[in-house]
C-alpha cells in the first residue's frame, strides 16, 4: 500500500478531510497520513482507540514515535494522558491499550536502527519549555539525521525561518494559515527541501509537532 509515498512532493491531510479506516483490532481506527507497506509499514497515522480497547503485545522492529492527543493512551500498567512524546526504540516491545479511549498521533519504522533510548517527556510540564524568541519551544528529539519539537507560536509567526532539507508538521492546537488555506488543529503535512514563510500561526496562535532533518525512507521500503 502507497499513501502519499513521494517524499519530493508535498503531501497534506486537513483534519476536515480524515477517513477513518478499521485496524485489525476491533475499536483501534486510523488515518493513514503516509503509508508504504501493508500491515506492516512505514507509516505516519493518527490512531484512535476506543474506551477499553487494546492490541495484543507486539514488538516494531523499526522503532514508534507517539504523541497523546486526547485522552489516556496505556501500555501495560503505565499510563501517558494527552501531552505526553514516547519514542519506543526499534526492537521494543509493548502492549497498547486505553481504559478511557484516546487519540494518538504515531510513526512507526522510521528510526535509525541504533537507536536504543526509550523516551518520556511530559510536554504540559512547563520545566520542559524554553524560550525563544517569540516563540516557545519544547526539545523532544535530536540526533543527526532528525529534530523533533513541539512549538508555541504566537499569532502571525511563521512556522519556519529558514529554507529546509524536509520537514512534517501536525497542528497540536489552533491554526496554520497560509495565503489560500487555512489548516485547523489536527491537519498534518509533509514538505520536500525548499523555504516556506507563508505558513504563519492564526489569530489566536497555534501548537505544532514539528519534525525536520532526514524523513527516512529505507532502502527496502521504497
Amino acid at each position: 500500500m502507497l499513501v502519499n509515498s513521494d517524499f519530493s512532493q508535498r503531501a497534506i491531510v486537513a483534519s476536515d478531510d480524515y477517513q477513518w479506516v478499521a485496524s485489525p483490532q476491533s475499536g483501534v481506527e486510523r488515518v493513514m497520513l503516509d503509508r508504504i507497506g501493508g500491515e506492516k509499514a512505514r507509516a505516519t497515522s493518527i490512531v484512535r482507540y476506543a474506551p477499553e480497547s487494546c492490541f495484543p503485545q507486539h514488538s516494531h522492529p523499526g522503532g514508534e514515535e507517539i504523541l497523546v492527543l486526547s485522552g489516556a493512551f496505556s501500555e501495560g500498567d503505565e499510563h501517558y494522558p494527552a501531552g505526553f512524546y514516547l519514542r519506543n526504540p526499534p526492537g521494543s516491545v509493548h502492549q497498547p491499550s486505553s481504559q478511557e479511549g484516546a487519540i494518538i498521533f504515531v510513526k512507526l519504522r522510521q528510526m535509525q536502527p541504533g537507536e536504543k533510548d526509550r523516551v518520556r517527556i511530559d510536554t504540559r510540564d512547563p520545566s520542559n519549555w524554553q524560550e525563544h524568541g517569540r516563540r516557545q519551544i519544547c526539545h523532544l528529539f535530536a540526533s543527526g539525521t532528525e529534530k523533533v519539537t513541539l512549538q508555541h507560536l504566537q499569532p502571525g509567526e511563521p512556522i519556519f525561518t529558514k529554507s529546509v532539507s524536509n520537514a512534517e508538521w501536525l497542528v497540536v492546537f489552533g491554526q496554520i494559515e497560509t495565503a489560500d488555506q487555512s489548516f485547523e488543529c489536527g491537519s498534518w503535512m509533509r514538505l520536500p527541501e525548499g523555504t516556506y514563510p507563508d505558513m504563519v500561526a492564526g489569530s489566536h496562535g497555534a501548537t505544532v509537532y514539528l519534525k525536520t532533518g532526514c524523513l527516512l525512507v529505507f532502502p527496502e521500503e521504497a
